[in-house]
């Protein structure tokens, strides 16, 4: 049944038990159904939901921290590591913010890997990912209707990211989870910029539907078009909010200016 529950730590086989534990959470993590900040479960839970002992499960832990797959936080339980990281060191990021050259190359790549991402998730995505979809996409509608910025930022990473899971393919996807730390650290543009545009909230979301319904219909070459027109109307709506700020950047320089001494 679709809606029937995943036990992600099902009972292993004991034979090599601590290794099965290993490889479990490993590929967990590989298959990104844990993510970066993600909690286990209590040392006690996880144990017993193993079915193994505290000592073998310790083992494994043990492990996957050497491996730098999991942290412990004293006092606070065992997550998953940030296996990502910084995509780019801290002088490049600077360099990237004063060249316009970088945030153009970064959409123009954005739309490439988007529209593949989207041609695969519309022939590989389960009846789980499409529901995982319609959620996200109500979620879109409900923060357009009570125009909450900042729940449509959210729930736009989320969609581009359950996008990306419905794909089935690990490279790509945790090449497109570090596409999106870039985006959420505004590295190459402010996402709050493009959202205040006018229209942009009614735009934006039409375009998610878009793709979405081609996922949904499982129509690849309609959910190719449908993200490329999506990171379209991104670069449009960011040269225009470019060309604003310099609008106005003169013109307060004009009006300084012309102010009498």
């Amino acid at each position: 049944m679709a809606n029937e529950p995943v036990e992600l730590f099902s009972a292993i086989p004991q034979s090599r038990a601590a290794d099965e534990i290993v490889l479990r959470i490993e590929t967990l993590i590989l298959d990104g159904v844990l993510r970066d900040g993600d909690r286990l479960p209590g040392e006690r839970d996880l144990a017993a939901r193993f079915d193994v002992s505290r000592p073998i499960l310790r083992e494994a832990l043990k492990e996957l921290e050497a491996r730098r797959l999991l942290v412990s936080r004293h006092g606070g339980g065992t997550f998953v590591a940030d296996i990502i990281g910084e995509i780019f060191s801290e002088p490049m990021r600077a360099l990237i913010v004063r060249h316009e050259k970088a945030a153009r190359d970064y959409l123009d790549y954005r739309r490439e890997i988007e529209g593949l991402t989207a041609e695969r998730a519309a022939r590989h995505a389960t009846e789980a990912d499409r529901e995982s979809l319609t959620r996200i996409v109500a979620r879109m509608r409900a923060a357009r209707d009570a125009d909450d910025r900042d729940g449509g930022l959210r729930a736009d990473i989320d969609f581009h990211m359950t996008v990306g899971e419905s794909a089935h393919n690990i490279i790509l996807l945790h090449t497109l989870r570090s596409c999106y730390r870039l985006l959420e650290q505004d590295i190459f543009f402010s996402r709050t910029t493009v959202f205040s545009a006018p229209g942009a909230a009614d735009r934006l979301l039409e375009q998610h539907e878009a793709i979405h319904a081609a996922i949904l219909a499982a129509d690849a070459g309609a959910a190719r078009r449908a993200a490329e027109t999506h990171i379209d109307f991104v670069i449009g709506a960011s040269l225009d909010a470019h060309r604003a700020e310099d609008r106005a950047r003169i013109a307060r320089l004009r009006l300084q200016e012309r102010r009498p001494d």
